[in-house]
């Protein structure tokens, strides 16, 4: 058709404006600007406008239009047209727009089957703007998105950098406290020190000093200095040194208090005067059984660079460290010296020896790197294995009759070999678990080491499944017997999954799916078992439906209760506070501890209710029991802070019950501070304001616990009973040094101390004698209803 004047207007119904996304027209061509919204308000003269809400086609010359659409003939907007056809682009009854076409030209008009045409183009380019709008709209939502990514990933990268931030500085300061008892050398030592303590704060200007032992001479065995320093060992004299070793703590100070105290007196003038003045200077002394033994000190010349009382902190635990390490190596020199004659004859032997093992260790290492053999242990490795069972499997889809039993095993709570007696003892357990388990086979049974701690045993002789059993018996009877690793004994045990060949399986991966699935049955189970793999194994979850229910009828029936096990003055055995503990009175079985329901009630979402419903009876029972003084101490839930206003239910559960928020401590564990580090000392924060004190229970046995000690607002820790139960063996002295040194830190941060699991009157002493002051354990008492503590034999 005739189409030299033609244009598309777009209608919106929702802001009542007008667009013209194309025009062109002889005699009005410049009118419309495509990317401009006429308010339909301006266009009440207009054909177009008057077309849409026409809502049918039109067809003929202008003036007949307008008077068939109602329009104002003074109100027309463009040049009359001789012919004018229009149609509009409509959806479902709504008007989006026109399509319209018209002529100047005398003899030049449009027909109905143009008409039906122009209606035809209409609708697909109205398809074809909604696609663009859709199109527009995704990328719109698409942009929007990846901002709210963005903004989300800026803060997960915040997060993750604190929690690096705080492991780092845990595992830097058990690295110093390590060192103080190290074998090193002095000079290694002191060097290992000063990188350690560059860690933690500017250490580039470092330096010890100490003592001589008649008190008269100032020895400096490391120093390291930007500005040049020389120092050297001198008389005591007057100098910053010797101020600093005649404080009772760290001296944090800068320049212009190295002058006042040249003024007045403390500090000799002339020694100041031949020194590089600090911009600041940082020491804290090394303190002894007999007093001061020294110090060691950092110091800035940048003005950029200024220490704070946190660095003190830090420097004043790293002194602790090094006078520990000063007063033992002290008193080993002289040892050394009654045995420097036989060291070099050990040494010379040793060197002898050495020889001797580096040959047969070049020989074992040409065996251990064989390719199907793990070099650890010299066990057969994963392919061998495979390559073994699939040979077997084949033997049996040929002849059913040949059966076989795939046991798959690991060692319970090897992690914690590992990380706490590193991996040269996690390699000697493994070697002996090795030994053992050759030791409980026959010769045609294949023993692998798969992977850590992860081994397998492929017995293709005997029936099935009583072979795989009496095996399984045998390693855990095996397992038993300690093992001697040099001077320490330790108690090692393993977790049995048992699959045993079936016509259903059709590959290997199959039954090592099963051995592994029966495996971690055996470790949720309790460890120290073997669990048979079989398609009975799913009635497993059945037995933790009917535990869950019954939980509920206990809630309801009210057959939860709380015990109380005392917290004691460890000198004179009083009494100063008491821990409530959960047990559910079970009206078949008895009194049953927490370990026997919680992980269900924790799976089910029961312990929420469980909880509060334990810390109303606590706060009941227990009211009397600190009726003259003393605590009630609570465990806390993880999941409770969750919620932003767990301190005002816990507060209003006290008003409910009447019992005061000062005799009120709760205990969290480190789990419970790392969900929301953030909203965890909030709440924690506005608990201590209202009186209610915070302990943090399990205290070493996580990865950022020392942080966690200065970061919360804490009021006591507990010492994890892990660390209290070797101190009444021959080999506490890790122990003892790791609780010197967390009741040092408590001490720093004004914390109090409860040694957990105190048993025998040997771990209480060793506690009194490095002065750790109260303690809880089945020495003192264990868990009892209220009733029992308030009897007049009781110890309430």
């Amino acid at each position: 058709m005739y189409a030299e004047n033609f244009y598309i207007a777009l209608y919106d119904p929702q802001r009542d404006t007008l667009r013209f996304i194309y025009f062109v027209d002889q005699m009005d061509g410049g009118m419309y600007d495509p990317d401009q919204e006429i308010p339909a308000a301006q266009m009440r003269g207009s054909l177009t406008l008057g077309l849409i809400r026409h809502g049918r086609a039109v067809r003929g010359p202008s003036e007949e239009i307008v008077e068939l659409l109602g329009l104002p003939p003074e109100d027309g907007i463009g040049t009359p047209s001789v012919d004018f056809m229009g149609v509009p682009m409509q959806r479902d009854g709504q008007i989006y727009g026109a399509l319209v076409v018209q002529s100047y030209q005398e003899g030049m008009s449009y027909t109905q089957s143009d008409c039906a045409v122009l209606s035809f183009v209409a609708e697909h380019v109205l398809n074809a703007v909604e696609r663009k709008r859709g199109q527009e709209e995704l990328e719109r939502r698409v942009v929007e998105r990846t901002r709210e990514l963005a903004e989300a990933n800026a803060q997960l990268q915040v997060q993750i950098a604190e929690r690096e931030r705080a492991a780092h500085l845990q595992a830097t300061l058990y690295k110093i406290a390590a060192l103080a008892n190290g074998e090193q050398c002095d000079a290694e030592f002191y060097r290992s020190i000063h990188q350690a303590v560059g860690e933690l704060i500017d250490a580039e200007n470092f330096y010890i000093a100490l003592l001589s032992p008649d008190g008269q001479h100032l020895q400096i065995p490391y120093t390291v200095d930007a500005a040049g320093e020389d120092r050297a060992d001198r008389p005591l004299g007057h100098g910053l040194t010797e101020y600093a070793l005649r404080q009772t703590g760290p001296l944090l100070i800068d320049d212009a208090g190295v002058r006042a105290l040249v003024a007045h007196g403390e500090i000799d003038a002339d020694h100041y005067a031949t020194r590089v003045p600090a911009v600041c200077w940082l020491g804290a002394p090394l303190c002894g059984p007999g007093g001061v033994m020294g110090l060691v000190a950092v110091q800035s010349y940048r003005p950029n660079l200024v220490y704070t009382e946190q660095d003190a902190k830090l420097l004043d635990f790293v002194a602790q460290q090094i006078a520990s390490s000063v007063q033992r190596r002290r008193h080993a020199e002289a040892l050394e010296r009654l045995n420097a004659e036989l060291e070099q004859r050990v040494q010379a032997r040793t060197r002898e020896l050495r020889r001797e093992i580096a040959v047969r260790e070049q020989v074992e290492a040409q065996l251990k790197h064989q390719v199907m053999h793990d070099p650890l242990t010299g066990l057969p490795n994963r392919l061998y294995l495979r390559d073994r069972l699939q040979r077997a499997l084949s033997s049996q889809q040929r002849n059913p009759e040949h059966a076989f039993a795939l046991l798959y095993l690991d060692v319970d709570r090897f992690k914690l070999f590992n990380d706490s007696l590193g991996h040269l003892t996690g390699d000697a357990v493994l070697r002996e678990v090795s030994r053992r388990l050759l030791d409980c086979v026959r010769g045609p049974d294949i023993v692998a080491r798969l992977s850590g701690d992860e081994f397998a045993i492929l017995l293709e002789e005997g029936a099935q499944p009583a072979t795989a059993v009496k095996v399984a018996q045998r390693i855990l009877a095996r397992m038993q017997a300690p093992l001697t690793l040099g001077e320490r004994e330790l108690q090692a045990s393993v977790s049995i999954g048992i699959a045993i060949s079936h016509d259903r399986y059709l590959a290997i991966d199959e039954i090592l799916h099963d051995a592994d699935v029966a495996l971690y049955r055996a470790k949720s189970t309790g460890r120290q078992r073997f669990v048979l793999f079989d398609e009975s194994q799913q009635s497993a979850a059945m037995n933790v439906l009917e535990l869950e229910l019954a939980l509920r009828n206990a809630l309801h029936a009210g057959e939860f209760v709380p015990y109380f096990q005392p917290i004691v003055r460890m000198d004179d055995r009083s009494t100063v506070g008491y821990e409530a503990l959960l047990r559910w009175q079970h009206p078949v079985r008895g009194v049953l501890g927490p370990g026997e329901f919680l992980p269900v009630a924790e799976e089910s979402g029961l312990i929420e209710a469980i909880d509060w419903h334990m810390y109303r009876l606590a706060c009941t029972a227990g009211a009397p029991l600190v009726a003259s003084g003393g605590f009630i101490s609570i465990n806390i839930s993880p999941r409770h802070f969750q919620y932003e206003d767990f301190d005002q239910r816990l507060l209003e559960l006290l008003r409910e019950t009447g019992f005061p928020p000062q005799r009120l401590q709760i205990e969290v564990t480190e789990s419970t501070l790392l969900g929301d580090p953030d909203a965890a000392a909030r709440i924690l924060q506005r608990l201590r304001d209202a009186g209610i004190g915070a302990a943090l229970d399990d205290f070493g046995t996580g990865y950022s616990s020392l942080s966690h000690a200065h970061r919360f607002p804490l009021k006591k820790i507990k010492i994890d009973r892990s660390f209290i139960r070797d101190l009444d063996q021959a080999d506490a002295q890790r122990s003892i040094a790791i609780i010197r040194a967390v009741l040092s830190l408590a001490q720093s941060l004004d914390l109090n101390v409860v040694a957990e699991g105190v048993e025998t009157e040997a771990q209480r002493q060793a506690l009194l004698e490095i002065g750790c002051q109260c303690a809880q354990g089945f020495l003192f008492g264990r868990p009892q209803p209220a009733a029992y503590w308030l009897a007049p034999d009781g110890k309430a």
